[in-house]
């Protein structure tokens, strides 16, 4: 007898359930700045990926304000169509300026656009090396695309190389995060993009949470370990974390973006993003870009929460970008740790499998430059009593 769906679907849930990995929506009324209210309730929130404040930032708004009033708040159609507005063009040429790539291309979202580069690029018989850590998008992609999939270690370059060695005579495309999103480190692009080369490999960055975070003037990961548009070929910059927003580009020289826009099924089929966001990106990357200080600021921020938690022997993974992850282990310890720090007014998510894998359950601390210095010292108190007190079973939050 074929099986019921709703049967499925409950003993799935109560699966879920026991191992303390049930998900649910959190409603936010309101947000200003730091402050999140839910629940009739306001909270410090230390989950948010606006790393440097411009989610609200006066000149970012009245951007967005302004289009609307001039162009009103859709596209109408696709990039192809007709949806393809001089702000989106604007935009595109702005961040492939500052991050030093002739070209860049607008997609509703990061996800999106990694889905795009490696359907367009890939094929069935080539292959894409992979980082174990890469986001989810990187890896749907490859399935996508049909492409053989292999994975290496965290960080582990040398099991990169073995794996696009063992397969020479496939086209190759090695993908990697820059930040990567769950335990903040970095990845080692100066090795990965001299493999690229030696192996006649493309490399690929999802930048995410590097652009706007790192280098000299927010040009992300890259740039900050000294590499340019020829050590690494094709970035992804998303306008939805340092830079507030929404949508992402994808950055990189004519011949490879003039593929993605002919293949790329998430951009050819989808409506083009508002250009009133498109319009607030702008007047974000300018921000970005040009407010050292901003950028100083949330660095100092990271520094002092990183200072503290030591003094207080907290078990802080290693990273020195805004994501700050308090590794525990277990689902429930993790999720009645973050229930805690709720009652004491902090907003902190619980990431548990799986976003990362089964056993690596955390508490993912996130700063801004929006963050005062009593906010984060009010933090560390909080978090000293939360992962003092023993675990208990709690009502599933998290990410």
């Amino acid at each position: 007898m074929r099986p019921r769906f709703d049967e499925h679907l409950l003993a799935q849930r109560d699966e879920r359930q026991a191992r303390a990995a049930l998900r649910h929506h959190r409603v936010v009324e309101h947000r200003a700045g730091t402050r999140f209210y839910c629940d009739g309730r306001e909270l410090i929130g230390f989950c948010s990926n606006d790393y440097l404040g411009l989610a609200d930032h006066p000149d970012v708004v009245a951007a967005l304000r302004s289009a609307a009033s001039e162009h009103g708040v859709g596209s109408t159609a696709a990039h192809l169509v007709c949806g393809h507005h001089r702000l989106h063009q604007q935009l595109e040429e702005a961040v492939a300026e500052w991050l030093g790539y002739s070209r860049g291309l607008l997609f509703g979202s990061g996800y999106l656009a990694n889905l795009g580069v490696l359907q367009a690029l890939l094929a069935p018989g080539d292959v894409t090396v992979q980082d174990k850590l890469n986001h989810a998008c990187l890896i749907d992609g490859a399935r996508l695309a049909g492409a053989e999939l292999c994975r290496y270690r965290h960080a582990d370059v040398d099991g990169a190389r073995r794996q696009l060695q063992s397969r020479p005579e496939a086209r190759a495309l090695l993908a990697t995060d820059g930040v990567f999103s769950m335990d903040g480190d970095a990845a080692p692009l100066a090795e990965l993009a001299a493999l690229a080369q030696a192996e006649r490999a493309l490399l690929y960055v999802d930048d995410a949470h590097g652009v706007g975070v790192l280098g000299a003037n927010g040009e992300g990961t890259s740039t900050w370990l000294g590499l340019d548009a020829a050590a690494v070929p094709l970035q992804l910059v998303t306008l939805s974390k340092a830079l507030g927003g929404y949508g992402a580009i994808v950055v990189g020289n004519d011949a490879l973006i003039d593929a993605i826009v002919q293949g790329a099924r998430s951009y050819l089929f989808t409506t083009a993003l508002p250009p009133p966001l498109a319009s607030a990106s702008l007047a974000a990357v300018r921000i970005a870009r040009d407010d050292a200080a901003r950028r100083e600021h949330l660095h100092a921020n990271i520094a002092r929460f990183r200072q503290g938690a030591a003094q207080l022997g907290l078990p802080l993974l290693p990273s020195s970008t805004p994501i700050q992850p308090l590794l525990i282990g277990d689902n429930a310890a993790t999720l009645a740790a973050a229930r805690r720090l709720e009652a004491g007014g902090f907003l902190v998510a619980a990431i548990r499998p799986p976003t990362v894998p089964a056993g690596k359950a955390r508490l993912r601390v996130t700063l801004s430059a929006a963050h005062r210095d009593d906010e984060i010292d009010r933090l560390l108190e909080a978090l000293a009593r939360a992962l003092l007190q023993p675990a208990r079973p709690a009502a599933p939050e998290g990410e």
